[in-house]
């Protein structure tokens, strides 16, 4: 069902918009308009006294054959040719999707040069689809978009996978609408019913509160984007062989050019998602002094400071620091969880680490729960324990090469 307002018998006489509980009535150029907030709660038919406003039934979409659907196609971001990491962390995870469907695993490569077309293949591609027109060298939505989508109309790949980058949620939701299809965005995990074939896209939902498992049963391709630094990258042979077919741009044109590409400076001193050792640290610390602990930790064995959001709302280290859903992906060898209760909002940012070291006074803190080791304990006693023993296990190293 929908609610549809006949332009034609509406007055603008605005007597409707009371009656909608979730403001999802308007008035634009003297007629009634219903926008993206309606939840069809039929409130506002009884409430226009011209009757312009009708329930109508829903047009049925047109079903798709799922069986002319196969392959999973990874988007492979590139700038200034370089490949971005994400799209070897999609193919690590999209190679376990294709096992799991029997079928093969392809990269989509645009405006990179055919020695990145071979680097995909080493990293797991079977085919790559390559263009290296100059209209893709810079990134532009409009022909990204263009392309992308009559590629997927022309192969019939039965998934879509991209990064949940700057990039990818720019143009894959466009995509996703020229093939009047489901996307689900910042997803942190991905499986397969074998049953159905259907896509398990989870991801954080309400908050972080709870993991939502979306599907898209009834429409292919089943597109979604990953976050980075959540997915492992599959295993990498210099000697895989595979296919790559090159593709033409003819007739891809864009109404906007982009003029200048401004790179933003960032602090090396926060480049968490580069990071093999992240020391963290959330409210348990008590008070913001409780980072230069932190500092020292990470200055003594090379690894960068991070935070939860509850340290950050308090003021005590600045946003650029933030792990979790609403701040960086990380996924470094050694991650250090100090002062950290591990909320889910937290855990959806760094539970993909080698290695959890969690120090929490609370036994009975969630971050145990997903921690390789943990100690129960005071931080400010365990911290300048271990700085304690780094530099007489350094001292000990200087006297044995003096």
């Amino acid at each position: 069902m929908s609610v549809i307002i006949n332009r034609d018998q509406c007055t603008g006489c605005e007597e409707c918009l009371t009656s909608c509980p979730f403001d999802a009535i308007e008035i634009r150029e003297g007629k009634a308009f219903i926008n993206e907030n309606c939840q069809i709660c039929m409130a506002c038919l009884s409430a226009c006294p011209e009757d312009a406003i009708i329930e109508t039934e829903k047009e049925e979409t047109a079903k798709i054959d799922a069986q002319e659907y196969k392959g999973v196609w990874v988007f492979a971001e590139q700038r200034e040719g370089n490949i971005a990491s994400v799209a070897f962390e999609l193919l690590g995870v999209g190679r376990k999707l294709a096992h799991d469907l029997n079928t093969e695993l392809s990269a989509v490569l645009f405006g990179a040069p055919e020695s990145g077309a071979q680097e995909l293949i080493r990293w797991g591609a079977d085919k790559v689809y390559l263009s290296n027109n100059p209209i893709f060298e810079t990134f532009n939505d409009e022909p990204y978009s263009e392309l992308l989508s009559s590629l997927i109309k022309e192969y019939h790949p039965e998934i879509v996978l991209a990064g949940a980058t700057a990039i990818g949620r720019s143009f894959i939701p466009r995509v996703a609408a020229k093939l009047v299809t489901g996307l689900t965005a910042d997803c942190t995990s991905l499986e397969i019913d074998k049953e159905t074939r259907n896509l398990l896209q989870i991801r954080p939902a309400f908050g972080g509160n709870i993991m939502a498992t979306i599907l898209c049963p009834n429409n292919r391709p089943q597109m979604a984007t990953v976050r980075p630094r959540v997915m492992k990258r599959g295993q990498y042979n210099e000697n895989r062989e595979g296919e790559i077919i090159p593709v033409k741009a003819a007739g891809i044109s864009s109404r906007t050019m982009v003029l200048e590409t401004v790179k933003e400076i960032s602090d090396i001193f926060v480049n968490l998602q580069e990071a093999d050792i992240i020391i963290s640290g959330g409210r348990g610390l008590g008070n913001p002094q409780g980072f230069k602990l932190l500092e020292e930790l990470a200055g003594l064995i090379g690894g960068a400071v991070g935070s939860s959001r509850a340290a950050v709302d308090e003021g005590w280290i600045s946003y650029s620091h933030q792990v979790g859903q609403t701040g960086k992906t990380v996924c470094p060898k050694i991650y250090f969880a100090c002062g950290i209760s591990g909320a889910v909002q937290h855990l959806v940012g760094m539970q993909s680490s080698d290695i959890i070291i969690a120090i929490n006074k609370n036994p009975e803190a969630p971050i145990f729960n997903v921690a390789t080791f943990g100690i129960v304990g005071d931080l400010y006693e365990i911290i300048p324990l271990l700085i304690k023993k780094i530099k007489e296990m350094r001292e000990i190293g200087k006297t044995a090469n003096g």
